[in-house]
């Protein structure tokens, strides 16, 4: 079957990638069949495994991506020596990493159900990497004094989940600026963790 017209393969792959992600972020994973993504996208169905074997293999992929690059982007924040700093770092790059990709951090978190064993693996080990990083500023801001948590697993997890909250309700255009929200944020999770 002859290609598409206006179909190269430089833009396809990244139109197929931006189509899953927004259908599967609308409607869910399994709603979601590869030729609707097709038909998102102006191709053929079959020209999708050009790009991705499968379905799972374009979830699992979006879903590392957004992990890496998450990973990626907290690495290159300058760090700050000091525990209180590197928290309060953390809250603003955190908060306003995911602000810029609703639908990639809502596939992040509520389609893990739909990978397989395997991919569900290595998805659970890039997100404790990512974790485990702001453990370890909790620990230190234990062992600096500054902080006291009976638990810093479980803080971990809490701070974050406040964090991932904000996706659901901010709007730019509401009574607060995403300044005074990330200032609102960090006043709770400095409280949550202040000795």
């Amino acid at each position: 079957m002859a290609r598409t017209q206006g179909s190269h393969s430089d833009i396809t792959g990244p139109r197929i990638r931006e189509a899953a992600l927004r259908l599967f972020a609308q409607h869910g994973y399994a709603a979601v069949s590869m030729r609707q993504i097709a038909k998102e996208v102006g191709v053929q169905a079959g020209a999708l495994y050009n790009y991705t074997p499968d379905k799972q293999s374009l979830l699992f992929s979006l879903m590392s991506s957004h992990m890496e690059e998450l990973q990626a982007a907290w690495d290159s924040v300058p760090r700050a020596a000091y525990a209180m700093d590197r928290l309060r770092a953390f809250t603003g790059f955190h908060i306003r990493f995911h602000l810029e990709r609703p639908d990639a951090v809502f596939i992040a978190y509520m389609e893990l159900r739909n990978l397989t064993e395997e991919n569900f693996t290595v998805i659970e080990s890039l997100r404790r990497v990512y974790e485990n990083g702001v453990e370890g500023i909790l620990k230190e801001g234990v062992e600096q004094g500054v902080f006291s948590i009976p638990d810093t697993k479980i803080a971990t997890l809490a701070v974050i989940a406040m964090l991932n909250g904000v996706n659901t309700w901010y709007r730019s255009e509401g009574r607060l600026s995403l300044d005074e929200v990330e200032r609102v944020y960090w006043g709770m999770v400095q409280k949550a963790v202040s000795a």
